[in-house]
Formats: C-alpha cells, sequence, structure tokens
C-alpha cells in the first residue's frame, strides 16, 4: 500500500539510494518552502543506543510543528541498521523501529523520506515498509545495468557532450559500473572537451580514464584482441612503466579469452552472429537453453558467459570474427605457459615475457 507521507528508499549502492532520495526530496520542498520546515538526520549509528536516538529525533522532528504553522519534511538520511550486521540484528533495534511504526503510519501533514543502504531484505522492517510506505528498492542488477546507464547519461547531458557510439559501455566495463566514479569521470572527460562540449569515444576513454576495481577493460587486454600486435607492444609497455603487476594482466587475458571461446562455439553453431548487435533478451534466451551446462555460483564469472553483463557481451562478439576456436584455445594453452614462466623468471622478466607472448601469438 503506497504511503504519499512517508518514502523509504532502500538499496545496494549508497551513491544511487541517496541520489534517488535527494530527488524525492527536492520534489517534496516545494510544499515546504520554508527552511525551518526541513530536517535532515544523519542516521548512521554504531550502537543500538545510537539507532534509538535516531528514530527519536525523527519522531520529535515529524510532531514538532514548524515555526508558521504546518507540518514538517523529516529525511532520515543514510541508515545503515536496517540488516543483519551486529547492530542492525540486535534485539534493541528491532524493538526501537517496532515502537515507531505507529508514528510512521500516521505522519499527519508531516512528510518523511527514509534512504537506507545497506540493507537486508529479509529483515522485518523491511517487509512492513514494503507494506506502508511509498517504497523504492535501488536493487543492485538496477545498479550495474539500468541505473547506471541513466546516471551516466544524465550527467553528460548537463555538461553538454554526448556518447559515442558503444562509449558508454566501455566506461561501464572500465570502472565497473560504478555510479559515483561514472558522474566524475563523465565530467572530467567534458572539461577536457571544453565549453564547445562534443563526444566522449571509446579511444578518449582509453586514454583519460584509469582502470578502476573490477573494471573488464584494461588497455593491454584490448591491444591483445585487437590483433594488433604495435598497440599491444606499447600497451604492454605501458602496463609496466606505471609499475604494475604480471598478475591482473594475465587474469584479465585469461577471462576475456574464457569469453571469447565460449562465444566463438555459439557463433560457429549458428546461435549468435558477430556481425549483429546482441541484445540482452537474446542472451538470455540463449542462456536459458544451456544453463544446464552451468553451475548456479549466483555470482558473474568467466566460467559462464551467461552472468556476465550483455553490455559487455555485445561489445566483444565482433572480435570473434578475428579469431577462430582453434586459435583461441591456444592462446589458451600459451596464457598457461606465460604463467609457468612468470614463476620461473624474476620479476624484472615479466614485461619481456608478455611481449614475447604477444608476439608469437599476434604474429600467427
Amino acid at each position: 500500500m503506497a504511503n504519499n507521507s512517508f518514502f523509504a528508499i532502500l538499496g545496494d549502492d549508497e551513491y544511487l539510494v541517496r541520489q534517488k532520495a535527494k530527488e524525492v526530496f527536492d520534489e517534496l520542498v516545494k510544499e515546504f518552502p520554508d527552511d525551518l520546515s526541513r530536517e535532515q538526520i544523519d542516521a548512521r549509528a554504531d550502537r543500538v543506543e545510537d539507532v534509538e536516538r535516531i528514530l527519536n529525533e525523527a519522531k520529535t522532528a515529524g510532531q514538532t510543528m514548524s515555526l508558521f504553522g504546518g507540518g514538517k519534511l523529516v529525511w532520515i538520511n543514510e541508515a545503515n541498521f536496517i540488516n543483519q550486521t551486529r547492530v542492525g540484528a540486535a534485539q534493541g533495534t528491532k524493538d526501537a523501529l517496532d515502537t515507531i511504526k505507529p508514528f510512521l503510519e500516521n505522519l499527519g501533514e508531516t512528510k518523511l523520506i527514509l534512504s537506507a543502504c545497506p540493507v537486508h531484505r529479509g529483515h522485518g522492517f523491511v517487509k512492513w515498509l514494503q507494506k506502508n510506505s511509498n517504497y523504492s528498492d535501488i536493487a543492485k542488477n538496477e545498479k550495474e545495468d539500468v541505473a547506471f546507464r541513466r546516471l551516466a547519461q544524465e550527467t553528460a547531458q548537463s555538461c553538454g557532450v554526448s556518447f559515442a557510439n558503444g562509449a558508454l559501455e566501455f566506461l561501464a566495463g572500465k570502472i565497473g559500473a560504478h555510479p559515483r566514479l561514472g558522474v566524475e569521470e563523465i565530467k572530467k572527460l567534458a572539461s577536457y572537451l571544453g565549453e564547445s562540449g562534443g563526444s566522449i569515444t571509446e579511444e578518449l576513454i582509453m586514454e583519460l580514464v584509469p582502470d578502476f576495481g573490477d573494471g573488464d577493460f584494461f588497455e593491454a587486454t584490448e591491444a591483445f584482441f585487437s590483433g594488433n600486435l604495435k598497440w599491444a607492444l606499447d600497451a604492454i609497455d605501458r602496463h609496466f612503466f606505471h609499475a604494475k603487476d604480471a598478475r591482473p594482466l594475465l587474469s584479465n587475458l585469461q577471462n576475456r579469452n574464457r569469453l571469447l571461446i565460449q562465444l566463438r562455439v555459439l557463433v560457429d553453431g549458428g546461435e549468435l552472429d558477430p556481425t549483429a548487435r546482441l541484445s540482452k533478451d537474446q542472451i538470455e534466451r540463449i542462456g536459458q537453453k544451456h544453463a544446464h551446462h552451468f553451475s548456479d555460483t549466483g555470482g558473474k564469472t568467466t566460467l559462464n558467459l551467461f552472468s556476465q553483463n550483455p553490455w559487455f557481451l555485445g561489445r566483444l562478439l565482433p572480435v570473434t570474427k578475428k579469431f577462430n576456436t582453434r586459435r583461441l584455445i591456444d592462446f589458451q594453452a600459451d596464457l598457461i605457459g606465460a604463467f609457468e614462466k612468470l614463476l620461473a623468471h624474476p620479476r624484472e622478466e615479466q614485461c619481456n615475457i608478455f611481449k614475447d607472448l604477444a608476439i608469437r601469438t599476434l604474429s600467427k
């Protein structure tokens, strides 16, 4: 049952939850133009006593009339106790949440926003919120697909720039679809393009945006699978010039190659066309057909093509035109050989081992 006086915004990503809550807050502000009729409460709690204090503050704020009469707008911001952490699972926290329910059910002229992250969706209070509030769940799958794209497009538009074909997907992969970082990197790219604006391209992202976290793209990996030997050798030099270790590069190459092998098999079987655009529905349909071949790990793994982001797979699919299945399998064997060499040689030889790998692989 939607409650237009009580808004609950929960999710897995702090930045996205806060942004959504701020959108609701900014919309409701129109009804509460006086500064004294609005109140934000920092809801980060380290102890059960903090939870009790935060909820009491919210209740007091909501029940106190504005200086000019009428209700108030209250935002309980960044609540971190609606989960199974030590504080969230404590009986005192559960009791405090139960105690505030009658107030939340009868807000009168007051309007209240509760934003919380991280949350446990099996928590009893979450189930109560679903029935008794205007409830929004900024779920993880939305973070990775829908929300990042929307946020990136909105940021680019506000900065007067646009994305070239494929560039948005490339950025998502390079920074692991991290929302806050995406916003900052788009602003940086827009600043580089200047007041006249322009288009954010893959080349510009490659040049100016660093690899981050679990991002899928590293320049050396991109260069390897482009088939361009000169670019691959230059990219390897840059990788090790910045004192990067060999392990993440080797891991990325192996992960990329595993996915390419699986894609190439589907191409050879006539289930995918490397010249056509890959849709999310298409990959889901093929994934259901072949699901019995994969164990359900519940997470993303390169051992299961269908656990990957469709944007990313769509970007890899054209690469299969450059390598047949036999060549990709041979490359996987070459990577195992490179791993054995890395174990047997000093760190100073790592760069040369990868250069030798590129020359032997890409010169065929």
